[in-house]
């Protein structure tokens, strides 16, 4: 009788638990191979990369090209021999971290030449797309990569303009029969030729037990090219850079957040133009949530204000362009964490003048936008800026929100951005240990 009682007892502990335990998020962490090309405190080493593996569950290394010739896939760095040493340094580190996957990612901003030539790669044909295949193939393998992530530079949205209210409503109107303005009119030939790129990649690396991922650049349509469910079936992943909605260079005249995790409403915004929106679109298209990582920008996009900005910060704000480039990204437009923490009020630049005066940070208490910091500016209207980013604090917002959707996790663009020297409170790699913490 006690023996029955006992195993009844088992029998119902057993039936409370879960029947499967839910797999822990991604933390996909991307690694632009142009940070060791950068000088001084910019310049990211292999021993920084090491640093950060104790976090990542994936690193993406960026990035590879394709001959526009041949279509073969190739290195973008050079000398080739540096390139080719630097990738075995790279996967050298799975015999110390056999549980993190490292990819290689072939295309995303750093391929300019001929940029067309990845619509050109979907047209060429089944030959030219075997010869890509087989020579991803042939370097993934060669070096020891776990897989292939595409970043295809497929077209971008043009560019919101500015208009008149008059304007907007004829806009408007004319964006809800034909959505986004048609920068592709072939968009639905190259679906279906990149639908069927995937499918035979997916299956020669398979054969190979090696990952396919599809990481989605800004401003790609993503209804245009993407035939969602079955991408969604011959992936391992999709990483969406859920970032740079507004940026300096596409939309000079007004400084908007560029990375907001929801709609911003009221003056003339565009819906599409959150994480949100985003991921909700692939969720619809009937792709598992597990396979979805939102992206986080590790950086900023920089505004430069003038007296007709005014002085309130708040935006949209009218704007001149790219702000100047920081001391060690030295990019017009953008700013890494490290740069924007020290522009925000500290002991060392409580004095500061010029382009070194403090900025002021206006934080988001509703967690939907973002925060972002500016300086108005002078009465001769220079030294304005205003910056839209992710710190922190936000960015362990939106892996909170990873976590209530049961999403794949997040992709982190990039490690050579994040405050890897730990310059601004001496954690190193602030923005990335902020998500893992919340993924937890």
């Amino acid at each position: 009788m006690r023996s029955l009682l006992l195993g009844l007892t088992l029998t119902v502990l057993l039936s409370e638990l879960p029947s499967h335990t839910a797999a822990a998020p991604y933390l996909i962490c991307y690694y632009d191979s142009a940070g060791y090309e950068r000088q001084g405190l910019a310049q990211f080493s292999l021993a920084d990369l090491e640093l950060a593996l104790q976090f990542c569950t994936h690193v993406i290394y960026g990035y590879a090209g394709i001959n526009p010739d041949t279509y073969e896939m190739k290195s973008l760095n050079q000398p080739l021999d540096f390139e080719r040493r630097h990738f075995a340094q790279i996967t050298a580190l799975k015999e110390k971290y056999p549980y993190i996957k490292f990819l290689l990612s072939v295309g995303g901003d750093r391929d300019l030449e001929q940029e067309d030539k990845y619509v050109k790669l979907l047209e060429a044909g089944t030959q030219a797309q075997a010869r890509f295949i087989n020579s991803a193939r042939d370097i993934i393998r060669r070096f020891n990569f776990d897989g292939l992530d595409l970043a295809f530079q497929l077209p971008r949205n043009k560019p919101r303009k500015v208009h008149s209210e008059a304007g907007m409503v004829w806009k408007s109107f004319k964006k809800f029969f034909t959505g986004d303005f048609i920068v592709d009119p072939d968009a639905e030939t190259h679906k279906t030729q990149m639908t069927n790129l995937v499918k035979d990649l997916n299956t020669a690396l398979k054969a190979n037990d090696l990952l396919l991922s599809l990481t989605v650049l800004p401003n790609v349509n993503s209804s245009w090219y993407f035939d969602a469910p079955v991408i969604g079936k011959n992936v391992d992943f999709i990483n969406l850079a859920t970032f740079d909605f507004l940026t300096p260079a596409r939309n000079p005249e007004e400084a908007d957040y560029s990375a907001p995790l929801y709609e911003a409403f009221g003056q003339n915004r565009l819906p599409h133009y959150n994480v949100n929106f985003q991921m909700e679109h692939w969720l619809l298209q009937r792709v598992p949530a597990s396979k979805l990582n939102i992206g986080v920008a590790s950086y900023g996009r920089a505004w430069k204000l003038t007296i007709d900005s005014g002085s309130s910060g708040q935006p949209v704000l009218l704007a001149d362009g790219p702000a100047h480039a920081g001391p060690q990204t030295k990019t017009e437009g953008l700013l890494n964490w490290a740069e924007i923490c020290q522009l925000l009020p500290n002991p060392s630049n409580v004095n500061a003048n010029g382009h070194a005066a403090p900025i002021k940070r206006v934080p988001d208490p509703t967690k939907r936008y973002g925060s972002y910091a500016y300086r108005a500016a002078d009465e001769n209207g220079l030294y304005g800026l205003w910056v839209s980013y992710d710190d922190p604090e936000t960015a362990s917002s939106k892996a909170q929100y990873v976590r209530a959707k049961n999403l794949g996790g997040i992709a982190l663009f990039d490690l050579t951005l994040d405050d890897f020297r730990g310059q601004c409170t001496g954690d190193r790699f602030p923005m990335l240990r902020a998500i893992k913490y919340r993924l937890l």
